[in-house]
């Protein structure tokens, strides 16, 4: 993806695209009709006006260079972060299309940046992300050439010199969506928790982060029970990965926290075989983590950042822990368990614990899919959000608006923490059934570990993965929360 000087007429590629305001096709005409003189003519057969999301492709000869026009409609000027996304979903559409007539190369002529209420580098920067998105494809396993997408070259024209610095950003940050995306769509027998506590190092060596790795081991000397007992059946040890970043001295410090099961079984409490099929997916919090690490380190905002990511595999061999056991976590509450396969708020307590009690923090967010309540609660388009201090949920959501990364806030209140009292441990592992709420009573189970630190939580049980109907994704990872916490962390004042 690179940017250009040139007008989009100058520039050699396969097709060329054109953004139409509603209603204002004639205004594109004296561009379009020396190469298709008959596009009023199309326009009219296909009801095409320019709406949000019309599209119009035509094949046509250009210095004797087989080309595709592609006008795509953007509907009526919306400073709306709903008009921001459907934008961003266009540029999906467009990459598809190309995709399937086998061009290997375009060019964007970009609409007006106050069309949307944006900065013309805001614009840059959210196209690149979106084309960066639109264009991974996970094909490491697929020997058939056939099924191969090859790659595509993306030009957008008539550009300033300056927008550049915005367009590697945006690259940075779209890279490292897929980034996540990739570690997700690989096999969980290749993803294991120590390949991807080596993943975080070699980040870490890179972007010259501090690291430091807590083996299994370690992690049961310092009395994290949630965390070990949740690897207990598994022969692949855990792991806990800390990732620091330090912008400024003084600054504020805020940690992330991302669940890191890199294959959920469920434990003795076994899923049926059709809920484990895409459970590699349970490690999306921490890739989430990891890859807004690795673009913070490039991007260089002045606060200071850690990120804890608690790997494991939740599996039913060796000496499993089982349904009735207690566990002592880290700052030494102890909770029932009574179900193995809510083993996520277990892993993600120890390391929440350890993060308040060893650093200075002014806040703490943890990312986790963590509950399949969420997706009867929000589906596919919206990442769970809860917690109880406004001004850090408020940065949450604006980022989400910003970002497409959506959000959509749950009620946290003292009503539904009583669903996971327990009466022999502190508390317990599943809120009882009367209270139903499953996303609710597991954040509040969560919130037993962050003190009196202003702490949100984000439910990506829905988000993470196969989400239909936008086509910047495609089936399988789609790397959420990774705009949503690089946009909180640059945002942070």
């Amino acid at each position: 993806i690179q940017l250009s000087l040139k007008k989009i007429s100058d520039i050699k590629s396969d097709a060329r695209v054109y953004f139409v305001v509603q209603d204002t096709l004639a205004t594109l005409l004296p561009k379009i009709k020396p190469l298709f003189s008959g596009i009023e003519e199309l326009a009219k057969k296909q009801k095409f006006s320019g709406k949000m999301g019309q599209m119009l492709i035509v094949p046509t000869i250009d210095a004797e260079h087989l080309i595709s026009l592609v006008i795509v409609g953007i509907g009526k000027a919306d400073s709306s972060a709903r008009a921001l996304e459907l934008y961003r979903r266009a540029l999906g559409s467009v990459v598809r299309a190309c995709e399937g007539r086998k061009v290997k190369s375009v060019t964007f002529a970009l609409p007006s940046a106050d069309f949307f209420g944006l900065k013309e580098d805001e614009l840059i920067e959210q196209t690149a992300i979106a084309l960066r998105m639109a264009t991974y494809y996970f094909d490491l396993y697929i020997t058939d050439k056939d099924r191969l997408i090859e790659s595509l070259d993306v030009t957008i024209a008539q550009t300033d010199d300056a927008m550049q610095v915005a367009a590697d950003r945006g690259l940075i940050i779209g890279k490292s969506v897929n980034q996540a995306r990739y570690w997700i769509d690989m096999p969980p027998c290749v993803l294991t928790p120590t390949e991807l506590a080596d993943c975080a190092q070699d980040i870490a060596k890179k972007q010259n982060l501090k690291i430091t790795t807590f083996s299994e081991k370690e992690i049961n000397e310092m009395g994290m029970g949630g965390l070990a007992a949740v690897s207990k059946g598994s022969n692949q040890d855990c792991k806990l990965v800390i990732l620091e970043y330090r912008g400024k001295k003084d600054a504020p410090t805020v940690a992330l926290v991302g669940k890191g099961v890199t294959f959920d079984s469920g434990g003795l409490s076994l899923k049926p075989a059709n809920y484990m099929e895409t459970m590699k997916e349970d490690m999306s919090g921490a890739s989430a983590v990891i890859s807004a690490m690795d673009a913070i380190a490039q991007l260089k905002p002045e606060i200071n950042v850690i990120a804890l990511t608690p790997l494991a595999e939740n599996l039913p061999g060796g000496e499993p822990t089982m349904p009735g056991d207690i566990v002592r976590f880290y700052n030494g509450k102890t909770a029932e368990v009574r179900n193995t396969d809510a083993e996520g708020r277990l892993i993600l307590a120890d390391a929440l614990a350890y993060a308040v009690k060893n650093y200075k923090l002014d806040a703490i967010v943890d990312i986790a899919t963590l509950t399949g309540a969420c997706a009867v609660a929000l589906g596919p388009f919206f990442t769970g959000l809860l917690g109880e201090h406004d001004d850090l949920i408020d940065r949450l959501k604006q980022a989400g608006k910003k970002t497409g990364d959506a959000v959509w806030q749950l009620p946290l209140t003292d009503d539904y923490k009583k669903a996971i009292k327990s009466p022999i441990a502190d508390i317990c592992n599943i809120g009882k059934r009367g209270y139903s709420a499953g996303t609710i009573t597991a954040a509040c189970f969560l919130q037993n570990f962050v003190e009196d630190v202003p702490w949100a939580h984000l439910d990506i049980a829905s988000t993470a993965f196969d989400v239909p109907d936008i086509s910047y994704y495609r089936s399988g990872a789609t790397g959420a929360g990774v705009r949503l916490l690089i946009e909180l962390i640059r945002g942070w004042k």
